[in-house]
């Protein structure tokens, strides 16, 4: 396959990256800040919300990383390996840890008496979106699976 064939994924998973860096470095504590001051009885939540959506972020970036190296694979004919299919696994862990967390994170704003509708919304929906990327990429974990097995029979015919 061509080398550049790609590219246009590589850099939009590469400006994905990017953006959620500065909106962690930058926006999230203004954000943090501005809620505490608007909001002072739940100025104690300032923080553990925080670091929640920090520690969400860890398994985001993993499967960045991930979905880089499955390009990668791509780009050497290596698509159909075993080396894709547990990258897709870890991908869909990602995906599932990022979506307890969030139910977690709810959970406990629920709880406080703190889970503001909109900020409601907000959560459900990155729930949904990584509900999604769990069941696509165990979909094609599967394929992939399968996909080798065809190809492990016709190289053992051949």
């Amino acid at each position: 396959m061509e080398r550049g064939s790609t590219f246009l994924l590589k850099a939009a998973i590469i400006l994905i990256g990017v953006t959620v860096v500065g909106l962690c470095i930058f926006w999230l504590p203004w954000m943090a800040n501005q809620s505490a001051e608007m909001f002072p009885e739940y100025a104690y939540l300032k923080y553990p919300v925080l670091i929640g959506l920090y520690v969400t972020a860890i398994p985001f970036f993993y499967a960045l990383y991930h979905a880089l190296k499955i390009l990668r694979l791509i780009d050497k004919d290596n698509a159909f390996s075993v080396m894709a299919v547990k990258r897709l696994s870890l991908i869909k862990i990602c995906a599932l840890t990022i979506c307890g967390l969030y139910v977690f994170g709810s959970i406990i704003l629920i709880t406080q008496n703190a889970l503001h509708p909109g900020i409601a919304i907000i959560g459900f929906t990155i729930i949904f979106a990584a509900v999604v990327i769990a069941v696509f990429a165990t979909v094609l974990q599967r394929l992939l699976e399968n996909a080798l097995d065809i190809k492990m029979e016709n190289d053992l015919t051949v």
